[in-house]
């Protein structure tokens, strides 16, 4: 998979309507080096990519309950996760993120291959060194 940045994506959303494709704009609500939680389940996370609508398979879909399946025409968030006993990756839907505004440093190690904390404690993408 392509990784292109959220500033450089264009993300949209056709929609069919009487025989005609309207495109809809499907903005992101949170971005990269954000850090969010999730709504229902004890886990926070930082995003390291955003996709503008779903892009998993469709047995990772299938496999969540349907009464708590999100819908596919929304961003889908690629995570640093953590939750009270381990770090991992997680695929979220927007509809199931919200801002964690604790200020509490993550753990996850891979955020600190990717990311730097500011002073402000912000997470900002590091700087490509080149040679």
């Amino acid at each position: 998979m392509i990784q292109v940045p959220l500033s450089l994506a264009v993300p949209v959303v056709a929609a069919f309507c009487g025989g005609f494709h309207f495109m809809k704009p499907n903005t992101a609500k949170f971005a990269i080096g954000q850090v969010v939680k999730h709504r229902k389940f004890p886990f926070r996370g930082i995003i390291y990519d955003v996709d503008p609508v779903f892009a998993n398979t469709e047995a990772w879909w299938q496999a969540i309950p349907e009464e708590a399946r999100p819908r596919k025409d929304q961003p889908f968030y690629h995570l640093f996760a953590e939750n009270a006993e381990t770090e991992y990756l997680a695929y979220v839907s927007e509809q199931n993120l919200m801002a964690d505004r604790s200020g509490d440093p993550l753990r996850h190690p891979q955020a600190d291959e990717m990311f730097v904390r500011a002073g402000d404690g912000a997470y900002k993408i590091k700087s490509a060194r080149l040679n």
